[in-house]
């Protein structure tokens, strides 16, 4: 089907080598293009890493997904009708979420398109990213709106049942419910072991934001930085994983409110524009 014609300007999009499929041996190999003293020469067989392993994978099924897409009676993959994509950035390194996220967005605009699609993801910039490269029409001649519907899967409070909230026209910053909620559990001291996650996350994502790898980042400057650093590190260790409020103590709440409100006082975010302080605790983004 000449699948690897499909495959490679997709893979050129996010990596500099290149691969061969051997289909009497079931392999695939890989190889790069380097120049050597003024000399251009080809590496065989290369050792490609974890990151560039997944984002190969990733290519190859989109390119199964366009044939999907442009499938006629009795080609393959004719027989597609939905397609269901789980959180594709988790294996993916960061830089390229944007990028993964436009390309996907793009493919699923084609004209030709008429596979029913459900994308899950717990990443904020790639769930925003997806919510607005599918608003509008679709190309070239734009005739029909693109039907999309974006949800907030989560919990209100403590609660152990999950419910699906509707975005509505402007994606939801699920990390900005995270710290309303933060706040609140704060002020109320029901503080839980999964707030300690949560809080150890977003600070994740703001150092990453950042350009930087270690939550210290986001305390930069401050006596306690290594403190605080450590103090999370360890509250969000798996020995802790059990999600009982009992386990907390008020010296751990007491340290958490201060680091929350330390990172607030650096870090304005706005409250959240769907729900209330108490309301969602985000957990996965279905778009």
């Amino acid at each position: 089907m000449g699948i690897e014609d499909l495959i490679r300007p997709l893979l050129h999009q996010h990596a500099d080598f290149d691969f061969r499929i051997d289909y009497a041996a079931a392999e695939i190999r890989f190889h790069r293009d380097v120049t050597v003293a003024g000399n251009r020469r080809r590496l065989e067989d290369i050792k490609i890493s974890r990151g560039e392993e997944n984002i190969f994978i990733w290519c190859f099924f989109l390119a199964i997904l366009q044939l999907a897409i442009e499938a006629e009676k009795g080609a393959p993959y004719d027989w597609v009708k939905y397609v269901y994509i789980d959180d594709p950035i988790s294996s993916l390194d960061e830089h390229n979420t944007i990028a993964v996220a436009a390309g996907l967005g793009g493919l699923l605009k084609n004209e030709n398109n008429k596979l029913k699609v459900v994308i899950s993801t717990h990443h904020g910039l790639f769930f925003n990213v997806m919510f607005n490269e599918l608003t509008g029409k679709r190309p070239p001649e734009g005739k029909d709106n693109i039907r999309k519907k974006a949800y907030i899967l989560h919990r209100l409070n403590e609660a152990q049942t999950y419910t699906l909230e509707d975005t509505g026209e402007s994606p939801f910053l699920h990390h900005v419910a995270a710290l309303d909620e933060l706040r609140a559990v704060a002020k109320s001291g029901k503080i839980s072991q999964y707030h300690f996650n949560s809080l150890r996350s977003i600070l994740e994502k703001t150092a990453i934001f950042f350009g930087r790898q270690h939550i210290s980042t986001c305390f930069e400057g401050h006596a306690n930085k290594a403190l605080y650093a450590r103090f999370l590190n360890v509250r969000s260790h798996a020995k802790y994983s059990v999600f009982e409020s009992e386990s907390i103590t008020s010296t751990d709440k007491k340290m958490f409110r201060e680091i929350l409100n330390v990172f607030l006082d650096r870090y304005s975010f706005r409250p959240a524009v769907a729900g209330s302080a108490t309301a969602p605790a985000s957990h996965r983004a279905p778009a």
